[in-house]
């Protein structure tokens, strides 16, 4: 992992410290220094977390086709589109991360909140037309082999977590309508426990702490783990994600990591941060 430090990616830079290395994570003006410790999963495991978008489901594409209609909104361009070199800034990270990326790039000048403003309007839009099964009802896929995995897990005696950093009102149309796919029922009823970003912030609604503890951050796992599904030791609990910034989540929290090819994971130079690399999920059952 040493090979890492120097290393920026986003809001995280990778340094060193007395011998130890961390990653300091920059966002909305607070810096927090993680440490990256080694850590190896041990057997038998107590509990498997697993990534949302992009690990148990597949919707990152219309998210991003969400960022990018902000962006066009921003510009007043309906004929801008993201480049291959603005993936790994618009998917995997928080919100704010993303359109803070796109300001700073393509729409200097415009304040984070108007952004905000204007991404949850476009998204609740897209998502009410899904809902009635107009617009693109083909947002949202389960994995490949997500019921086999799950239900082979459960068998298991293993707990199952979920976690997002994504809003509720994103998060729990997508898992519901994944669930409903499979006829898996109520995903609440499956899992032990899972954790979004809550309730977004907004003038007239109680918004929930999400955004700045979102990934890279490791406070969405640390509470799966510890609150939702109650681990007792870190090294057996096997965390499963697609992303980079997911990636980081899991190694600040202090658990391994399992990475999963489709993501940004290696485009981002993070292959050293996960204990193995599986093209799906049928391979994490030969792990546990």
């Amino acid at each position: 992992m040493k090979e890492l430090i120097g290393k920026k990616l986003g809001p995280v830079e990778f340094i060193e410290k007395g011998g130890e290395m961390f990653g300091r994570v920059k966002t909305c003006g607070v810096t927090a220094d993680y440490l990256l410790a080694p850590v190896h999963s041990k057997r038998p495991l107590e509990a498997i977390m697993t990534d949302l978008d992009g690990t148990t489901l597949y919707s990152e594409e219309f998210w991003m086709y969400v960022i990018e209609r902000t962006v066009k909104k921003m510009l007043r361009n309906d004929k801008f589109s993201f480049c291959d070199d603005d993936v790994p800034f618009v998917s995997g990270y928080s919100t704010a991360d993303h359109l803070g990326y796109c300001i700073a790039k393509y729409a200097q000048g415009y304040d984070l909140m108007q952004a905000l403003s204007m991404y949850h309007s476009i998204a609740e839009e897209e998502l009410a037309l899904i809902m009635k099964g107009e617009g693109r009802t083909d947002a949202f896929h389960p994995a490949d082999g997500l019921k086999e995995f799950l239900t082979e897990v459960k068998r298991r005696k293993i707990k199952i977590g979920l976690v997002t950093s994504g809003a509720d009102y994103k998060a729990i149309p997508e898992i519901t309508a994944v669930f409903r796919t499979l006829g898996m029922g109520d995903p609440l009823k499956f899992y032990d426990a899972i954790i979004t970003g809550g309730t977004r912030n907004g003038t007239g609604n109680y918004g929930t702490m999400g955004e700045v503890a979102a990934k890279p951050h490791p406070w969405v796992y640390t509470e799966l783990a510890y609150m939702g599904l109650k681990i007792s030791h870190p090294e057996n609990v096997l965390g499963i994600e697609d992303s980079a910034a997911g990636v980081m989540a899991l190694r600040f929290a202090g658990f391994p990591a399992v990475g999963v090819n489709r993501g940004n994971i290696k485009q981002s130079g993070l292959d050293a941060l996960c204990e193995k690399k599986v093209n799906a999920l049928s391979e994490v059952l030969e792990l546990i």
